[in-house]
């Protein structure tokens, strides 16, 4: 016999059933696109936004996610489940289409059949491994939700809609298949390759089925499952259906970088009226279309350091509100609606970003909200963020230090301002803390000190520099950070430097990428990749030495700039023995100081560092290396408020280096 099947078997191959076959189908797909229509005008409330440049590295950054479901399934359990849903669904869908192809064009007009023999066996029996995967992976993502829902998993109208059609739709499927089988194919060679078909068409037999309601189950069944098919395109825009084209589509209108570069404002624009956003009109189209991309699987809610110590924020939330406000009520106030403590509470992290499967940008969001506040309104979290800022712009750092005695820290060292000797090999760009933080100023010390053995000559700029502004930015104070930024540049572009190198991530990811908006140029390092190659070059060299230590990845340098093997080598080149952290790299929870909040009290909750400092001390690690004076600060509080003191030492990796000098 020959191994293949009539495509239309039991209900006919005429204009009957392809007529309305066809008429539906025009139907639901004309309804679909109406749909997202409908939407798309929503979208074009926001501002402009160009993401269609590098159109091929888009398309193939879309796929790459899409085909492999590379982002959902970084969360092993779950994200399996919804890949291999998606997966056997992707298959039914290209067999479908196949058929399609076969019945009502190549065969019709051609008489060419290509689903038949060897090709139709493989053909047959993928297809039924396909539904029953997705049958089971359905199942087990419908047992989560509605019987083992983790906390925070939101479950609506929706979601009943979605699980119960599609699983209808799978079920349907198969019945049509067994209904056929029992007739046509039970006792035949070609019955193993339909696996599920076979079992169910043994049911139904077994059942006592005559032919005659076989038949009629078969065409009945065939009808209601077209029907199902139907309505399924007709709901996708109106439903977390939507998400099969916006999620894959906002892989195609992703941020391609800088990574966590912000939107420069345009100060001196007279035209502008307002600064920062208020309302949905002042996001762009692309924070609308977020929303509806956005699944509500919860990751970012999850991995958000604030929502996990009580703050009120929640990333999903945020996000969600967003787009409510811009469907029903776009000329609503977005700080009202959203919350004030919500909004300050973000300590930029990028944890949410980097877990997110649907390449949501949160943060951003949030800082326009907060340009907003602080621009527009003049609002901040505290007095004691007010405090900070007018010590900024009245001595250039936050700390309310003079700004005559910036340089007085390296006094005895044998390095010089620019302003003395501007030749030199790179200028150490200190940073505030590094300045004028006694803790800090250790570490500051210890890199020269390190710098100086390699034979590395570095100058600094002393009391011509100023705080590079990300603190401020970061909290919407937009004009004070560019005020900043452009004395910062000035200065060194005057010296002709060559090279900077900073041992502050927060200074290292504003003059890397923020500056460029402003006229910098120049190479910027951090410090950790930097000593990383003077070792590797041997131009330093470092004794080992037994150490017990854990390693905290900073949020600005791990998430922000995908920096996470420098700091390990050089431990594991100090002869640093290393216990991870269970969060740590891309997944490494905050001290709690990014976003500003370094100069706000957190008077919310559980204190994040507190929660970061014991999650080190568990890991038994004397120990607790950092690599940013924000985190470190952070944690010298942290071992404090958490009684671990006696037996957790917070260092910076510069000290446990020069500690070792050769």
């Amino acid at each position: 016999m020959e191994f293949t099947r009539e495509i239309y078997w039991n209900v006919g191959h005429g204009a009957w059933t392809l007529v309305p076959m066809y008429l539906l189908a025009a139907i639901a797909i004309g309804l679909l696109v109406r749909g997202f229509l409908q939407r798309v005008t929503v979208y074009k409330q926001g501002l402009p936004l160009n993401r269609t440049d590098q159109l091929g590295r888009r398309i193939g950054l879309m796929l790459e996610n899409m085909l492999l479901q590379k982002k959902v399934t970084r969360v092993p359990w779950p994200g399996l489940l919804h890949g291999l849903f998606f997966w056997g669904f992707a298959l039914l869908f290209i067999g479908t289409t196949l058929i399609v192809i076969q019945a009502d064009f190549t065969d019709l007009l051609f008489n060419i059949k290509f689903l038949k023999g060897t090709f139709y066996k493989l053909f047959s029996i993928v297809l039924d491994l396909a539904g029953l995967v997705c049958i089971v992976m359905l199942g087990g993502l419908l047992v989560r939700r509605y019987f083992f829902a983790p906390e925070g998993l939101e479950t609506k109208k929706d979601d009943a809609i979605m699980h119960g059609l599609m699983l209808t739709i799978l079920v349907t499927g198969f019945i049509i298949e067994g209904a056929r089988m029992a007739v046509t194919e039970l006792g035949t060679p070609l019955a193993m390759w339909s696996p599920g078909g076979l079992v169910v068409a043994k049911v139904l037999v077994g059942i006592g089925i005559g032919k005659g309601g076989l038949l009629l189950l078969h065409k009945l069944t065939w009808w209601f499952h077209l029907l199902l098919v139907m309505g399924f395109f007709i709901i996708i825009p109106l439903t977390k259906f939507r998400h099969i084209f916006t999620t894959s589509s906002n892989y195609l209108f992703s941020d391609l970088g800088p990574k966590g570069k912000l939107v420069n404002l345009d100060l001196e624009n007279e035209a502008s009226e307002t600064f920062g956003a208020t309302t949905i009109k002042e996001m762009t189209w692309k924070d609308i279309f977020d929303a509806d991309a956005c699944t509500l699987c919860k990751r970012c809610q999850d991995r958000c350091p604030a929502f996990a110590t009580g703050k009120p924020l929640s990333p999903m939330k945020v996000i969600n509100q967003l787009g409510e406000v811009a469907f029903t009520n776009p000329e609503a106030n977005l700080i009202e609606i959203i919350g004030k403590d919500v909004l300050w509470s973000c300590t930029t992290c990028r944890a949410c970003q980097e877990i997110c499967p649907a390449a949501i940008e949160h943060v951003g969001k949030i800082i326009e909200l907060r340009r907003s506040m602080v621009l527009m309104e003049g609002e901040f979290p505290g007095e004691e963020v007010m405090t900070a800022m007018e010590a900024t712009e009245v001595n250039g750092n936050p700390l309310g230090i003079g700004y005559a005695e910036r340089g007085d820290w390296a006094e005895g060292l044998g390095i010089k301002p620019l302003a003395d000797d501007a030749e030199v090999d790179v200028l150490f760009f200190v940073g505030c803390y590094g300045s004028f933080d006694k803790r800090n100023i250790a570490v500051a010390k210890s890199f020269v000190k390190l710098c100086q053995a390699a034979g590395v000559k570095i100058g600094i700029l002393g009391k011509e520099e100023k705080c590079c502004g990300e603190p401020m930015r970061k909290m919407g104070n937009e004009y004070l950070y560019q005020s900043l930024a452009v004395e910062n540049i000035e200065q060194i572009k005057a010296y002709g430097v060559k090279k900077i190198v900073t041992t502050c991530p927060h200074c290292y990811n504003t003059l890397a990428k923020d500056y460029r908006d402003l006229g910098l140029e120049i190479p910027v390092e951090i410090y950790t990749v930097f000593l990383e190659q003077l070792i590797a070059t041997g131009k330093l060299k470092i004794d080992t030495a037994d150490l017990s230590c854990t390693y905290h990845d900073s949020c600005y340098l791990g998430r922000h700039n995908d920096i996470y093997e420098a700091g390990r080598n050089l431990i594991a080149a100090a002869g640093g023995k290393l216990v991870e952290m269970d969060k740590n790299r891309d997944e490494a929870f905050c001290c709690s100081a990014g976003g500003g909040r370094i100069l706000a009290e957190e008077k919310i909750g559980e204190r994040i560092n507190i929660k970061r400092v014991k999650m080190a001390a568990e890991t038994g690690a004397s120990t607790l290396i950092s690599n940013c004076p924000f985190c470190l600060t952070m944690f010298e509080d942290g071992v404090k408020g958490a009684g671990v003191e006696e037996r957790l030492r917070p260092k910076d990796i510069a000290e446990v280096l020069a500690e070792r000098i050769h």
